[in-house]
């Protein structure tokens, strides 16, 4: 599937794409790349090695939309969001998820003074560029609905009143697989909100060797020398987003695989039905369109090539896949599913 560089064009399994289609100059190309450069100096500044997480934060924020992180505790999920934030120069607010945790808690709420005789509105702390829902599964049904509605409508809306939220806007929830007590399980259906799911695995060995020595040599409260990039800035990178070219015959690669997940497509998968309960949905068409658009721009390209399709597809349709019962007893694992879809749609050509 490795696409091979041949002067203006690319040209891969008889797919071919020129330079420029996706109306974006060079320099503003270049432009974009220095802007990228700079948040990565930022993160790598701060969290050493998960360099998938970067690379699904990044253009999570580049495609504007929001992320679900699970993993363990201690894998730096809280410092990725916190330094994410300081990268674009962005407020950043965390929201400790619990039980009793109540929406007008995030979204805010009338308070009335009796000095004035009048409610004065104070806004929750969802009013930020960047909001880490940290441990959502552990907030209630009513609570995670205010939420992911918030995410949605990308406003609030408090006596009566809507409040926009800050453009640009990002939500990263995190969510632990290991403890079920006092869990509120995230449903399915609103899980499909999340542009994608990252999955963190502990670092290598040599990452965890620096982790140590930063913490012993005090580097990793040092502050950050690289200046961020700013909030108009970050606009402009999402709508040259906006503007990356992307073939018919890549929305049609998109579609057949999305397709072939709920058991149909040009080629469906014989037994797929049986392992797979509901497929993926249009929305996940355009997140793998979406996401691909934004890789597109950090690597430097004004189009989008099969190989950013392959390499998101773990994380954007992970959690849009429903399994069986017989595939869960089975220890069938999603990703195994979506590797047997990408196996079974051929590559544009």
């Amino acid at each position: 599937m490795r696409l091979a560089y041949l002067g203006a064009v690319v040209i891969g399994k008889g797919l071919v794409v020129s330079r420029g289609q996706g109306n974006i100059n060079p320099d503003e190309l270049a432009y974009a790349g220095s802007l990228v450069q700079r948040i990565n100096t930022v993160f790598d500044s701060k969290v050493v090695g998960q360099e998938e997480l970067r690379v699904s934060l990044v253009s999570a924020l580049l495609a504007g939309g929001h992320i679900l992180l699970e993993s363990v505790p201690g894998l730096a999920k809280t410092t990725a969001a916190e330094t994410l934030a300081a990268s674009v120069g962005g407020t950043f607010h965390r929201i400790q998820c619990t039980p009793d945790l109540m929406p007008n808690d995030i979204v805010g709420t009338q308070i009335y003074n009796y000095g004035t005789g009048s409610f004065t509105t104070q806004l929750g702390p969802v009013h930020a560029n960047v909001v880490l829902l940290d441990e959502i599964n552990r907030s209630s049904a009513k609570t995670q609905s205010a939420m992911l509605e918030a995410m949605q409508e990308r406003q609030t809306t408090i006596g009566g009143q809507e409040y926009r939220l800050p453009d640009p806007f990002m939500v990263l929830a995190t969510q632990n697989p290991i403890e079920e007590e006092g869990t509120y399980v995230l449903p399915e259906a609103q899980m499909d909100r999340f542009l994608m799911k990252q999955i963190l695995t502990y670092p290598q060995a040599p990452d965890e060797v620096e982790i140590l020595s930063r913490v012993a040599t005090g580097a990793q409260d040092a502050p950050v020398t690289t200046p961020p990039i700013g909030l108009d800035e970050v606009v402009v990178l999402q709508r040259l987003v906006d503007r990356v070219y992307v073939d018919d015959s890549i929305k049609r690669y998109i579609v057949a695989l999305i397709n072939t997940t709920r058991g149909g497509g040009p080629n469906p998968i014989q037994g797929l039905t049986g392992q797979v309960r509901v497929g993926a949905s249009p929305r996940g068409s355009i997140a793998l369109m979406r996401v691909a658009q934004a890789l597109a721009i950090m690597y430097g390209r004004d189009y989008v090539i099969p190989d950013d399709i392959h390499a998101i597809r773990h994380r954007v349709l992970r959690h849009r896949i429903v399994r069986t019962f017989d595939a869960i007893a089975n220890n069938v694992r999603v990703e195994e599913l979506i590797d047997a879809v990408f196996h079974a749609v051929p590559v544009p050509g």
